[in-house]
């Protein structure tokens, strides 16, 4: 189990190395940790998810506790000769999930490279460059509901992805 560290640079965690602090820092590596640690309201408020730190400007300290993500894991879970379904945790970084999937010569997200930030923000920002979006080749999604601790899984419809917009900036919200 991850210790909850005090006053914590967050300054190698944002792309503009901006030098705040947090309050409380814990590093999540697995849903059902943050699921207890949630259920137990064991965590210093308010909540900041962190992933990348590529679309996040910090002008002050945080009082409350920054969780980053880092749940890892690229697993293919299916292939055919023009498709394939790859399972990957939230916490990865997003160019070197597009490296991986060339690499595995598993195409369609080579648009979408040197996009900054991690895997768990990509449907959230629906994000996209040169013609493609996340929408694109995106299949589902599981995401934790923090008011039930329930995982809830999306599919394309349920995201009502948009240009850079999904239903998680608005009605999924948390």
């Amino acid at each position: 189990m991850k210790i909850l560290e005090e006053n914590k640079s967050l300054k190698p965690y944002n792309t503009f190395g901006i030098e705040v602090f947090a309050a409380h820092f814990l590093t999540i590596d697995n849903v059902s940790h943050l699921q207890t640690l949630l259920k137990a309201k064991a965590l210093p408020q308010p909540l900041l998810f962190l992933g990348g730190g590529s679309n996040l400007l910090f002008t002050k300290d945080w009082s409350g506790t920054v969780l980053h993500n880092c749940i890892k894991g690229i697993d293919v879970k299916w292939t055919s000769d023009t498709d394939a379904i790859v399972k990957v945790g939230s916490g990865e970084n997003w160019h070197q999930l597009v490296m991986h999937c060339l690499i595995l010569d598993l195409g369609g997200l080579e648009n979408l490279s040197l996009i900054p930030g991690t895997v768990g923000a990509a449907p959230m920002q629906n994000i996209g460059a040169y013609g493609v979006e996340i929408k694109d080749v995106f299949h589902q999604l599981e995401a934790l509901n923090l008011e039930t601790l329930a995982i809830e899984t999306f599919d394309l419809k349920d995201c009502q992805f948009g240009y850079r917009e999904s239903v998680f900036k608005h009605a999924a919200k948390g």
